[in-house]
């Protein structure tokens, strides 16, 4: 059995060699695979199931085609497309996953999270986070016109940049503490999550944390196969 992780790919327009790079993947690696577990920021920005562009189609059409395959697909949501819902499950027949997940990996139970919600010293962003994340919050962005997202969704995007170039980076990657309590919550030893685009192995008391770095001239992938995991990278 093998399955892939991967997270951050951030696919947007304006990124054509990261979109064909992720279908090349498709066609190839994860068509190989059992299953296929996506951690988050797949896209730049979603701003809703109904946009009909012809780029958002044509990722839809290709994770399709790859679960219809015979690959199980997964999906987690990340802080720049949690407005991913059910119509978006439906169409490319992924299974939306919760913030936490304990998965089974080739025989290794791992937790499967993006990674935002251990950055808890990053209060301002855990606090724009509680609210985005409401019922009423995601019921007042569908109300709103195509448009009207588009706008809001740039806006977040400009002022999201700016405010991170002003953080310090240990207040961007993740508390230690949340780490570890979370191992130990689960009773597991394995957590692999993305979003703080540092890509690396960490050893902490509790277990392994596996950090998937973004798309961006290279891509990253965790390979779990045969009991074991690997932490892969390769040229875009």
């Amino acid at each position: 059995m093998t399955a892939l992780i991967i997270s951050d790919l951030h696919l947007a327009l304006e990124r054509p060699e990261v979109t064909q790079a992720f279908f090349d993947f498709l066609h190839t690696r994860a068509t190989q695979a059992d299953s296929l577990y996506i951690l988050g920021d797949l896209f730049e920005v979603w701003i809703g199931d109904d946009d009909p562009s012809p780029f958002t189609r044509d990722v839809i059409t290709e994770l399709k085609k790859l679960s219809d395959s015979g690959t199980k697909l997964y999906f987690q949501h990340g802080n720049r497309d949690f407005m991913i819902g059910k119509r978006f499950a439906t169409e490319t027949g992924c299974v939306l996953l919760p913030d936490v997940y304990l998965a089974d990996l080739s025989g290794i139970k791992a937790i499967l999270l993006h990674g935002d919600t251990l950055c808890t010293k990053d209060e301002e962003y855990q606090k724009f986070r509680r609210i985005a994340r409401s019922f009423i919050f995601k019921w007042v962005m569908k109300t709103l016109s195509l448009s009207r997202r588009q706008k809001i969704a740039s806006n977040w995007r400009s002022k999201s940049m700016a405010a991170n170039s002003n953080k310090a980076s240990n207040i961007m990657d993740v508390t230690p503490d949340e780490v570890e309590n979370l191992l130990l919550k689960h009773n597991v030893t394995t957590m692999i999550h993305g979003h703080t685009h540092r890509p690396a192995r960490h050893t902490h008391k509790n277990g392994e944390r596996i950090v998937l770095g973004d798309w961006h001239k290279t891509g990253w992938v965790v390979i779990a196969e045969n009991g074991e995991l690997e932490l892969s990278e390769f040229a875009i």
